[in-house]
């Protein structure tokens, strides 16, 4: 459904969940007769089976737990996991089995997924559709192969969680990638509320409400409750975002107490940047520092230098610098919102930079749109076997966020299933036909764009447009796709792909 309403009438928080699932069909929709590969079917575990395998196992135990924060004198009380944070990444290399034994010592049930990997579906983490979710006090054993390098992170996929402290990095190594830089910095970007003005839960309910008609006037964004009106951004074509926000952080650290990190005058530093925000959009730089991006979500592009690179929520950006001599500014821009996190590189003497430094904008900001995958990862030339049309649809004033004018209910995940078939190049259509931008995000496969553009899971959508990607089917299942502006998403903007049997 097209709505003429923008974002400065209504008020909402986006997340699009967008589900690949290996169903083996050859119709784009589905009846009632159709039957789809399980999670724990034997063409999961033959797929498994496939993937290249190191012998190496690493082990380690996640708790999601609730916790007490502080961030720079004021503390929050929420859900983290012990055993992994911001600045705590699970690692492994590539080929490596990774067992993660979780606990849920939470009072509602959990789960987690690994965002990002083309893994096996039984372990992606989506309860009601590849498992069932762990309840309080019980546990699950996570185990599956690493199936390429890159920057990636896990989160829950219940509810409104993943915008509480439950998330960190998963690093996924190559020994034999060439490491053409002296260190790195794994950077993560979030938007923080919990427990410092409302729950995630309590944010949700206001959006469901929707927001009336307030004339369109421009005024900036303006705080009502816990949404925001007004907040609007050029690069993101208009509606920036829905949710007030009292805290940015990068690493876990407001901009009154930031992270710093040190090197010395002329290394070459690895950035991993990971926007594992809930609803905002981050145009992110350092100071007097010419980004070359070399990945994007894990995968190599063709270098290209920049000032800045926007992320949407999920995106990961890894870019080199070549360290200057002083102190300058990490910035994250939450676009649209008039605010921002901070951090400091510092390599020598020089005053630290406080939030009131701004980050440069003489060029425009790198997207997705301007990189080309590299060659070791371009998908090879073939034919398109099936095409599937996900039109974005729903408004702010009803806050019916869907795909093709439905909205899913994860109680019957299966219910309007869109069928595919092992060994098909599969075609994605995203079409916008909504006022607000999307990010929306795959689940166990990995895309490219069309023309020869970058390899990746998750890619934003501006409203009004359509982003056609493609993929292989050959990870069988039953997959998500969906927004991952996380309040969109529950609110129903998501669909099941899933393989049918042969």
């Amino acid at each position: 459904m097209h709505s003429a309403l923008n974002r400065r009438q209504f008020l909402s928080v986006g997340a699009l969940t967008l589900t690949a699932a290996g169903l083996a069909g050859c119709s784009s929709t589905t009846s009632k007769t159709t039957s789809f590969v399980k999670p724990g079917s034997a063409a999961v575990t033959a797929a498994e089976a496939k993937r290249r395998s190191t012998g190496t196992v690493v082990q380690r135990a996640l708790t999601a737990e609730p916790v007490t924060l502080d961030f720079g004198g004021k503390t929050a009380k929420t859900w983290a996991y012990r055993g992994a944070s911001a600045t705590e990444p699970l690692r492994g290399n590539v080929g490596d089995t990774l067992k993660v034994a979780l606990t849920n010592d939470l009072p509602d049930p959990t789960s987690v997924h690994w965002h990002g990997l083309a893994l096996r579906n039984d372990m992606d983490g989506v309860p009601s559709l590849t498992q069932k979710a762990v309840q309080p006090g019980g546990s699950f054993a996570y185990e599956f192969t690493l199936p390429e390098s890159g920057t990636f992170w896990f989160h829950p996929h219940v509810g409104t969680q993943f915008d509480r402290g439950l998330y960190a990095p998963l690093i996924i190594d190559d020994p034999n990638e060439k490491a053409d830089y002296d260190k790195e910095w794994v950077i993560v970007l979030d938007d923080w509320l919990d427990g410092v003005t409302a729950t995630p839960d309590q944010v949700l309910a206001e959006l469901e409400k929707g927001m009336m008609d307030h004339g369109g006037i421009d005024m900036g964004p303006m705080r009502m409750g816990n949404t925001l009106m007004g907040a609007t951004s050029p690069l993101l074509g208009g509606d920036a975002g829905d949710v007030y926000y009292p805290l940015y952080l990068i690493n876990g650290k407001p901009a009154k107490d930031p992270q710093t990190f040190t090197a010395r005058p002329g290394e070459k530093i690895r950035l991993r940047i990971i926007n594992a925000g809930g609803d905002t959009a981050f145009r992110f730089g350092i100071a007097e520092h010419p980004l070359t991006i070399t990945h994007t979500d894990g995968f190599p592009v063709k270098p290209h230098e920049a000032e800045s690179v926007v992320l949407g929520m999920g995106e990961r950006y890894d870019a080199v610098i070549t360290a200057g001599d002083g102190a300058f500014a990490v910035i994250a821009e939450a676009l649209g919102k008039q605010d921002q996190a901070l951090a400091v590189l510092r390599t020598g003497s020089g005053t630290a930079p406080t939030k009131k430094t701004k980050l440069p904008q003489m060029k425009t900001p790198a997207t997705a749109a301007d990189l080309k995958a590299d060659s070791v990862v371009r998908l090879p030339k073939r034919g398109v076997d099936r095409t599937l049309v996900l039109e974005l649809t729903g408004s702010m004033e009803k806050y019916d966020w869907a795909i093709n004018g439905k909205r899913m209910d994860m109680d019957q995940p299966m219910r309007d299933a869109l069928g595919i078939k092992q060994g098909e190049r599969v075609a994605l259509e995203f079409k916008n036909s909504t006022t607000m931008w999307h990010p929306m995000h795959l689940h166990g496969h990995t895309y490219q764009h069309s023309g020869g553009g970058p390899r990746k899971d998750t890619s934003i959508v501006l409203p009004g447009k359509t982003l056609r990607v493609e993929f292989d089917a050959d990870n069988p299942g039953r997959w998500l796709s969906h927004c991952h502006n996380l309040y969109h998403g529950e609110a129903g903007m998501m669909t099941t792909i899933a393989y049918q049997m042969s």
